[in-house]
């Protein structure tokens, strides 16, 4: 099988991009993939010389089989644009590698991409390939599938693709009329729902929520790695949609991840795994804001 394009989506963070580029490069396969960028145009005019820069890095990129620039003329957000960037790639080659600016990946993370979209290309209970994992304190499986989709350095196919739903209203009320709710933010501890309310009600402007919200429904799975491939560094107050935290940040892994030979079946071991740690950065913030309530009382006595 050929291997997958990488669609890579930037914007304005040239240091961001430059670490995600020189990362990459060091993959197993990247002198053999073809690199596809996305490069969206100033948001504000604010914003033209950090652009400006990124395309600089962009024209100077080696290393890959090819690498092809797409300049938006216009700012499309990240949303529009990488629905639009995957589904184009989609469409001419069949299957995507999909990254952001900001998603530092191991040497192995295109091989298990394109390991899992080779071995699950027919298995139409696969939706896609996901290369992060959240930092839980269990040891999980070398690979497993939980339903639905992720957004941090991921692959699909077509196939998949054709299953992304945009009409939030109709996504929330299928969730509704299916009573999935508390499952779908993983027991209730993180609320994937509201986020989706959200993007009904135009405070958020989320791709990748309405990708989750569309896989979980038709009950498809994703494959993951039990250590993650990727890692986020774009959790500095950088990016448009991320605020500063290192609670995302784990182990990232240092040898290939074997695809194959376990049961298309979703994994209760790392959902519950995952299910307990957002409930620990649940009480850890509620913890916080305790403490700020605690300590403003204090300064009201003095």
């Amino acid at each position: 099988m050929g291997l997958a394009p990488i669609a890579l989506f930037v914007y304005n963070r040239p240091e961001h991009t430059r670490k995600t580029i020189a990362a990459l490069k060091k993959n197993v396969l990247a002198d053999a993939s073809d690199l596809i960028i996305f490069s969206d145009a100033p948001k504000t005019p604010q914003s033209d010389s950090s652009v400006q820069e990124v395309r600089a890095i962009l024209e100077s990129i080696e290393g890959f089989k090819s690498v092809k620039i797409i300049k938006r003329d216009k700012n499309w957000g990240l949303s529009k644009s990488i629905i639009d960037g995957v589904s184009r790639v989609c469409s001419d080659y069949g299957k995507v590698i999909a990254l952001e600016d900001d998603l530092v990946t191991s040497p192995y993370f295109l091989k298990f991409m394109n390991d899992g979209l080779d071995y699950y290309e027919t298995e139409t209970r696969v939706i896609s390939v996901h290369g992060y994992i959240y930092p839980v304190s269990e040891n999980l499986p070398a690979t497993f599938f939980l339903r639905g989709a992720d957004c941090w350095g991921w692959a699909t196919w077509k196939r998949g693709w054709d299953f992304f739903e945009s009409d939030s209203k109709a996504l929330y009320k299928a969730l509704h009329a299916g009573g999935e709710i508390k499952t779908f933010d993983f027991g209730g501890n993180y609320d994937y729902a509201h986020m989706l309310k959200q993007q009904i009600e135009g405070k958020v402007n989320s791709w990748a929520i309405r990708w989750y919200a569309s896989a979980f429904l038709a009950n498809k799975l994703t494959l993951y790695p039990g250590v993650s491939l990727v890692q986020n560094i774009g959790n500095d107050n950088s990016g448009t949609h991320c605020g500063d935290t290192d609670v995302f940040t784990g182990k990232l892994a240092e040898q290939l991840v074997q695809v194959g030979d376990i049961p298309v079946v979703p994994s209760k071991l790392a959902y519950e795994a995952v299910s307990r740690y957002f409930k620990s950065l649940r009480l850890s913030l509620m913890a916080r804001v305790r403490n700020k309530i605690s300590l403003l009382r204090r300064w009201w006595m003095l």
